[in-house]
């Protein structure tokens, strides 16, 4: 394999669809919405992406079987609604800075082959939170913009950087033809973050006028916030004792006078 590539394995006829993407990230908040998208509204799998810019192992199931990492498509018809969806995550993230590129513009051209004319990301935005995470916006139209923040989300600081695939696509999809909007939870970024998923799927939700029931993830939300509990605990046990073990270091230092 020298470049992406992408293995349709079903033809499907698509209404004026919305692709979503979210890859792993930080808090997996991309992958966690997608994957909870996927699960409620029972899309069905329609396509892999392929790269030899994902990293060179191999996944191995229960059974000892092997494949590549990849990516993949999912779709689901809307019968209430004019947009049907269509839903991409995956094991990674390219490994390299070509390689992020040349998936972000491979995923441009299928989604220009479906007649997709609107993509929406997800990912993680940095923040120690103490209350409900806030979901961060940035788009390539102001239509596409105001339509998000009516929806409940919030501008972002000027300058901040959209990293990975869910950045490029903004940058690369205005040469497609294609309008597109990023949408970033506030997360700690350093374990899964469904709550940060939650906020995310409330404002696409409400943008996009789908119907999904977000009560699914609060048993998700719970294990979560007691395994952050547990980690705060133990960082706030190991400063206790780095203290106490400086304290009698310097009970046993001398001094000569």
């Amino acid at each position: 394999m020298k470049e992406t590539y992408i293995k349709e394995l079903k033809k499907v006829d698509l209404k004026d669809p919305i692709l979503i993407e979210g890859l792993p990230g930080l808090g997996l908040v991309g992958k966690i919405a997608i994957r909870y998208l996927i699960r409620k509204l029972k899309a069905k799998k329609f396509a892999h992406l392929y790269s030899p810019h994902f990293p060179y192992y191999v996944l191995v199931n229960k059974k000892g079987s092997v494949r590549l990492l990849r990516g993949t498509f999912y779709y689901w018809k809307n019968k209430t609604e004019k947009n049907d969806l269509i839903l991409f995550t995956g094991d990674s993230q390219s490994q390299t800075i070509e390689g992020q590129y040349e998936i972000a513009d491979c995923m441009l051209n299928f989604s220009q082959k479906h007649k997709v004319k609107t993509i929406a990301t997800i990912g993680g935005y940095r923040k120690e939170i103490k209350e409900k995470p806030q979901v961060y916006v940035a788009a390539t139209t102001q239509k596409l913009l105001d339509h998000a923040l009516k929806s409940g989300a919030k501008l972002g600081k000027s300058g901040s950087p959209i990293v990975g695939t869910a950045g490029l696509i903004l940058g690369l999809a205005g040469f497609k033809k294609i309008e597109a909007l990023c949408l970033l939870g506030e997360t700690r970024g350093y374990m899964p973050d469904p709550l940060a998923a939650k906020s995310v799927l409330e404002i696409l939700r409400s943008a996009f006028n789908f119907e999904i029931d977000l009560y699914g993830l609060n048993e998700e939300i719970t294990k979560a916030e007691t395994m952050v509990t547990r980690l705060q605990k133990i960082e706030e046990k190991r400063v206790l004792q780095a203290e106490e073990t400086r304290k009698e270091q310097d009970k046993k230092t001398t001094y000569i006078s």
